[in-house]
């Protein structure tokens, strides 16, 4: 029986870490790709600001759950770390964390999107452990 429960505790943490890694590369494929301004901030993109985005999408893969208050909370404390660079500013990093922040809803989107393939392979991994 623990043996049974564990199986499926590390299914139920597998599915919620790929729909994790999923979210995340999904937060800075549409910042590059899919939004309206895409090749406007593909042209904008700075090496730090990349960087930055990478420590966002890192973080965001490290979060339990993506929710708006944790992913706001990710962008702040990126952009506030960089925001203290003398090569980048208060500024740029300012308008780093506005840029991210208008992205939320699409981001959610998608984040959703990936949650509900994330349970259903969850449900599914659960299926075959009670086989």
């Amino acid at each position: 029986m623990a043996k049974e429960k564990n199986k499926k505790d590390r299914v139920q943490v597998a599915g919620a870490f790929i729909a994790g890694i999923a979210a995340a590369t999904i937060a800075g494929g549409y910042y590059l790709f899919g939004s309206r301004d895409a090749k406007q901030n593909r042209n904008k993109v700075e090496a730090w600001s990349v960087k930055a985005k990478g420590e966002v999408l890192s973080k965001l893969e490290n979060a339990k759950k993506v929710s708006k208050e944790e992913y706001e909370k990710i962008v702040d404390s990126v952009s506030d770390k960089y925001a203290k660079s003398k090569k980048v500013g208060e500024k740029k990093a300012e308008s780093l964390k506005k840029e991210l922040k208008k992205h939320w809803k699409d981001i959610k989107k998608e984040v959703e999107e990936l949650e509900d393939k994330g349970k259903k392979a969850v449900s599914k991994g659960k299926k075959a452990l009670k086989k």
